[in-house]
């Protein structure tokens, strides 16, 4: 009896816990034959419909310069700092990372902590955008529409900053 009991009373939680959101993005970036290669700066965030900031997932930049000197590069992230960047204090807590080698990368966030959860059903859009230094820049879009529930599975790629792009919500 007691085992009942405890059963339903742990059943609205647990369905509580499944229906949080978490979201996925893998992105790859490629092995660049150049004669001077440094690790790109990256931002991923989710726009709203009109472009505005619906959330910063992550900023992966060179966080253990002297003197907090890879913060002056993030300029260079020219999408991210115009809609986010430059009235951002850095480093952002869970967002601020560091820079990533050349391969395939998988970035979780949690829903409720990066504000996925709290999304309203609507058209969003999941900007990757790279930057490197003697190199090149490159933004990927990836739009999507959230009801507030399911599941989104969207994929695109890039030409030379970034390869391919996957965004999974659950």
């Amino acid at each position: 009896m007691k085992l009942s009991h405890s059963l339903a009373l742990t059943l609205p939680l647990a369905s509580s816990w499944a229906t949080a959101a978490d979201l996925s993005v893998k992105f790859e970036l490629p092995r660049l034959n150049v004669a001077e290669y440094h690790k790109p700066y990256v931002a991923i965030w989710i726009e709203k419909a009109d472009q505005a900031v619906a959330a910063n997932l992550a900023v992966l930049y060179d966080v253990k310069m002297k003197n907090k000197e890879g913060e002056k590069w993030l300029k260079d992230l020219r999408s991210w700092w115009r809609k986010a960047g430059r009235d951002a204090t850095m480093p952002i807590d869970g967002v601020s990372g560091a820079t990533r080698a050349p391969g395939t990368h998988t970035m979780k966030f949690d829903g409720a902590r990066h504000g996925i959860d709290k999304l309203p059903a609507g058209d969003y859009t999941l900007v990757v955008e790279a930057s490197r230094e003697s190199g090149g820049r490159e933004v990927v879009k990836l739009p999507f529409s959230w009801t507030g529930k399911g599941k989104v599975d969207v994929n695109a790629a890039g030409k030379d900053e970034l390869g391919a792009i996957a965004l999974q919500i659950q």
